[in-house]
């Protein structure tokens, strides 16, 4: 009889013994991509995100959902996840099958950037960044086992996938990469409340978003 469970309760000792996953020492932003500096448009944009997030803030307790749309909308515009052929859906039912074991774990994919071809709808999609939302009293480490399980999905088509796990304030990216077995690095975590954190936030966010362009090269 087949075992089913719910991504968002598993924890992550669960997701390593689960899905075969292990994780590895990080790596330096710059072993992964080149970052760009941004343009005096993108800094003041992102100063006006940084801003109304904080006036949100400063008020209580911000949910997921004004996360999702006073935040992470914005920042992934700014960053080119907006454009052709990346392609944005949210709250997606994804099933995740694990190998040796009748277990069935599904959930929720708060949300998910792939590349979507423009010729064939049926082709294969590259995944380029999975993304889980916390409200702002969330530590983004909650999230952690939901992102990992959500993002091995994608490596059944691909070697390697991008994730994120924020709450707002703070912004953990995880690195999943193909093997045998499986692994993820942690980077360091980003903030868009301090202002040298927040840049850096935007360029890795960009630098990710151009992946798609090389997609053949990293599937």
């Amino acid at each position: 009889m087949t075992q089913n469970l719910d991504a968002s309760k598993l924890s992550l000792n669960e997701v390593h013994q689960l899905l075969k996953l292990e994780e590895r020492e990080a790596e330096a932003w710059s072993d992964f991509f080149s970052l760009e500096p941004l343009s005096e448009f993108e800094q003041q944009e992102l100063v006006k995100i940084r801003n109304n997030f904080r006036r949100y803030l400063a008020a209580g307790k911000v949910s997921e959902e004004l996360v999702k749309f006073l935040v992470l909308s914005p920042l992934m515009s700014l960053t080119g996840f907006f454009d052709v052929p990346v392609v944005l859906t949210m709250e997606d039912s994804i099933p995740i099958e694990v190998e040796d074991e009748d277990t069935l774990i599904k959930g929720r994919l708060d949300i998910l950037a792939v590349n979507q071809p423009e010729v064939a709808i049926a082709a294969t999609q590259f995944w380029i960044l999975v993304v889980e939302a916390k409200n702002s009293a969330i530590d983004p480490w909650a999230g952690l086992p939901q992102l990992l399980t959500y993002a091995c999905k994608s490596l059944q088509q691909q070697s390697s996938v991008w994730g994120l796990t924020t709450n707002g304030r703070n912004y953990q990216f995880v690195r999943v990469t193909r093997g045998n077995p499986c692994t993820y690095q942690i980077l360091p975590e980003l903030n868009l409340i301090d202002r040298e954190r927040s840049l850096l936030l935007a360029q890795v966010l960009k630098a990710i978003c151009k992946l798609q362009n090389v997609q053949l090269q990293l599937a």
